[in-house]
């Protein structure tokens, strides 16, 4: 729709009669201030409806790309850019008479809109869209710039629901230095918030780069979920070939690097039967925690126990840990009378600590298992098929 305010002018340089009378530039964009934009002046009076574009006022509707559209002639360029100097690029139409920006405008963001056509006419104007009721924040993993094991996944955990996730999906670019094949898969984190990880169908190879753009500024999460205000990077190097294998059932824990065994240590797991059992199947190293206090009821065990245990290192939300347990060395190789967490003497723990990494994949087998454990108790995701995995992207 085109603004009741006045037109801005578009400026011919004054040898240019290719447009009959001068022709001006009538952008249905207003300043924010309500009146023309800086570089905007009265031209030669006319108020013509030569360009029209799509957004004005102080309130525009954020959440849609802006279009300029000539009525005669041919646009040369436009630039739309925001009150930091950022550009929203986009495309001229094959007629040349549309321009239409790649990204959509931002909530609570001013635009300067700069348009010139191929016979040397231009002008400017700007416009503001309304604040958003809501922000929508997220957190990624892994860290910017960090080196990860061949397991890691990314992984996006939102501040608050994401309803259009087919749309928030399509914002979410992942590159790899060797092409690695992955999909996105969205399901509810442990925390309860919405969360989305991205995984490779197999691990990782070793030195591969990956980096990840969130162009998220100016989408709209859903209902309840408020709009994204700001875009999100991250870009980590995977590590060597790391793999740990963990046998519930011959109570052995083995550490191979690149196919080869490197260690092979006596554990006792969790005690079978009951809530204190270990959970089995494939997990991702989450954390190296180093010497921490564990205690029994934060993980619904009542006061069986309250120690400070050191080398550990967390696979699961829930609190499955691999970590050194010295009270327990009478069942090292031969039962397993833990509550739930891998345990190895002090030597072999710390062994294991010094040289794992986080995101290396711990492969946990054996019928002493309470099940398997779930794709968001911590990584889980590689206990699904791939193509299971693929049904999980909201683009499947």
């Amino acid at each position: 729709m085109s603004s009741t305010r006045p037109r801005s002018q578009f400026r011919r340089p004054a040898r240019n009669t290719a447009i009959a009378g001068g022709a001006v530039l009538a952008a249905a964009l207003t300043a924010c201030s309500g009146s023309a934009a800086p570089g905007d002046g009265p031209g030669d009076g006319k108020q013509r409806t030569a360009i029209s574009v799509n957004l004005s006022g102080k309130q525009a509707e954020a959440g849609q790309p802006v279009r300029v559209t000539l009525a005669d002639g041919k646009l040369k360029q436009v630039t739309a850019t925001d009150a930091k100097g950022a550009r929203l690029d986009g495309k001229i139409s094959a007629n040349g008479r549309t321009w239409t920006s790649a990204r959509k405008a931002a909530p609570g963001t001013r635009y300067r809109v700069e348009a010139k056509d191929t016979d040397g006419g231009s002008a400017t104007a700007g416009f503001g869209t309304a604040a958003p009721d809501k922000v929508n924040k997220l957190a990624l993993v892994p860290g910017k710039d960090s080196t990860v094991g061949i397991g890691q996944p990314l992984s996006v955990v939102f501040d608050h629901p994401v309803k259009n996730r087919a749309e928030v999906e399509k914002h979410l670019k992942v590159s790899t230095s060797d092409k690695t094949e992955g999909s996105w898969g969205w399901m509810q984190d442990w925390s309860g918030k919405d969360r989305v990880d991205w995984r490779p169908k197999e691990y990782w190879k070793p030195n591969t780069k990956v980096t990840l753009k969130a162009d998220l500024n100016g989408v709209d999460s859903g209902t309840a979920g408020g709009w994204f205000v700001r875009d999100y990077a991250t870009g980590f190097t995977v590590g060597e070939n790391q793999i740990v294998k963990i046998d519930l059932d011959q109570h052995r824990l083995k550490l191979l690097r690149d196919g080869k065994q490197i260690k092979d240590v006596p554990m006792s797991a969790g005690t079978p039967g009951g809530e204190k059992a270990s959970w089995r199947g494939k997990t991702v190293l989450m954390a190296k925690e180093g010497t921490i206090n564990m205690r029994s009821e934060t993980v619904g065990l009542g006061d069986s126990y309250d120690k400070m245990v050191d080398d550990s290192m967390r696979l699961t939300w829930s609190g499955m840990y691999a970590h050194a347990a010295p009270w327990n060395a009478g069942y090292f190789g031969s039962a397993n009378k833990s509550s739930g967490c891998i345990g190895m003497s002090d030597a072999d723990a710390k062994g294991i600590y010094d040289q794992v990494r986080v995101g290396d994949p711990f492969e946990v087998t054996g019928n002493d298992a309470k099940g398997t454990q779930a794709i968001n108790n911590g990584y889980g995701e590689w206990n699904l098929s791939w193509s299971e995995w693929q049904t999980k992207s909201a683009l499947s």
